[in-house]
């Protein structure tokens, strides 16, 4: 129980909320906090790294690694008032934590579109924007020597500084449960993670589709298997891809990856076994094949008219990355079908096959999304397509409210359930992980803190 009571968080804030925030922080705590800049982004934005405490051992938080998930930058300055506010934990733990506010500010900044509200599914997509798989900064395709992306490059740097004993990556999952992914196992975390889902009303996601093959250490909590060698549909849809996750593997460093939904849908928590998977399965895999297919035919309407959107690439790069993955997919998920890779399906619970409907889905919604911008800026050339792509997001969103029962989660209630899970794993990784995790701050005192407009 927390003896000191925060103010609730009524939206997301934006990047420039996020550093204006922290450094308020700092200003009222300068013998507590330190706000550094860590590097800059493409667009030239700095990546401010909060950091609270005195201890020897390093605890590192990356936020907004994914541009459509606010709520980690959220999270992460809730750990830091917690941390302020009740240091308890860090001293036990000897840590300082290091909180990177916005790993890709210049992406986050282009969901400021629906940032602060009405939090509906439809203004949502219309808005949503995540870069290419190649863009996003967490992975590493080409390893860690052929990082091509500053904020990548700044990331890797911080970590080899900090060499911390923990590292949490702070996700979230637009639609489905609250789910956690480890690189080692951290005995207890499933019961904790049970414990705050059921205080808070947060459904726990049982059965990912980009874990579906993973190991389970616990209802909700899955392990990350080792990078491997695969091409790109495997790299988005199963993180089969060398990552920052596991870069400070080597100084001993567990990696959480905590995921909280924005809409929550309870079905995703339900391990009954269902009455007919494979009907199911079918229904899914046969709906994305439609969904994909109407949208490669959409997009190829968009293309003549597309010379008048000034940053189309960057908006069709997720494009092409989710329209790669779906047949692929579809096939995998089809009963009736043969993909090709020798690997069948695990056995499925009912929360698995929610799951997968609602990630089928998903991708479809994302894809008319990025395509409904395109489509707006195209000028009256598109203007058929706009009306499809309207249609068509309201159907499926409606789906996901009606047919799945997705509902709201307030973002108070989303922050206050990622930083309990990442507090946890905090705590049994300090538990599990005594080696020596150096300060990777070089003069840390009590001294005041470095004003924003100097650093």
């Amino acid at each position: 129980m927390w003896r000191f009571v925060l103010s609730p968080l009524l939206r997301y804030p934006s990047v420039d909320e996020l550093a204006d925030r922290a450094a308020a922080l700092v200003a009222r705590h300068p013998a507590d906090a330190r706000l550094r800049t860590v590097g800059t982004s493409r667009a030239g934005t700095p990546l401010w790294l909060l950091s609270v405490g005195h201890g020897s051992r390093q605890a590192l938080v990356v936020a907004g690694p994914h541009a459509n998930e606010p709520v980690g930058g959220a999270t992460a300055l809730r750990l830091a008032e917690r941390a302020l506010a009740d240091p308890g934990p860090a001293v036990r733990a000897d840590a300082t934590w290091n909180l990177l506010l916005c790993l890709d500010p210049d992406g986050s900044r282009r969901n400021e579109g629906w940032l602060a509200g009405p939090y509906t599914l439809g203004h949502y997509f219309r808005n949503f924007f995540r870069p290419g798989f190649r863009e996003q900064p967490e992975w590493l395709p080409d390893g860690a020597a052929g990082a091509a992306l500053p904020e990548t490059r700044a990331l890797l740097a911080l970590q080899d500084e900090l060499r911390p004993f923990f590292q949490c990556s702070l996700h979230g999952v637009d639609v489905g449960g609250g789910f956690v992914e480890l690189t080692r196992d951290l005995p207890g975390l499933p019961q904790r993670v049970a414990e705050t889902a059921a205080r808070l009303g947060i459904p726990r996601e049982l059965g990912p589709y980009d874990t579906l093959y993973w190991p389970s250490l616990g209802p909700a909590v899955h392990r990350i298997p080792p990078p491997r060698r695969a091409g790109l549909a495997a790299a988005i849809t199963e993180a089969a891809v060398e990552s920052t996750w596991f870069h400070p593997q080597p100084y001993g460093t567990v990696t959480a990856v905590v995921e909280a939904p924005m809409w929550g849908v309870a079905a995703v928590e339900d391990d009954t076994r269902p009455a007919d998977a494979d009907a199911v399965l079918r229904t899914v895999s046969h709906t994305l094949r439609h969904d994909s297919r109407y949208l490669e035919a959409a997009l190829g309407r968009l293309r003549p008219h597309l010379a008048r959107v000034g940053d189309a690439d960057r908006l069709l790069a997720p494009v092409d990355d989710y329209l790669l993955v779906c047949p692929g997919l579809a096939d995998a998920w089809d009963p009736d079908t043969d993909d090709g890779t020798g690997r069948p399906l695990p056995p499925l619970s009912t929360a698995h096959l929610a799951a997968l409907r609602i990630a089928g889905r998903r991708l479809a919604l994302r894809t008319a999304g990025l395509l409904h911008q395109l489509a707006r800026d195209a000028g009256p050339g598109a203007a058929d397509v706009l009306r499809e792509l309207d249609r068509l997001i309201d159907e499926w969103c409606a789906d996901y409210r009606v047919g799945c029962g997705a509902r709201w989660i307030p973002v108070a209630r989303q922050v206050e359930y990622q930083s309990r899970v990442a507090l946890a794993a905090f705590e049994l990784a300090g538990r599990s992980t005594r080696a020596g995790s150096r300060s990777g701050e070089s003069g840390w005192g009590a001294g005041a803190a470095v004003p924003m407009h100097r650093e």
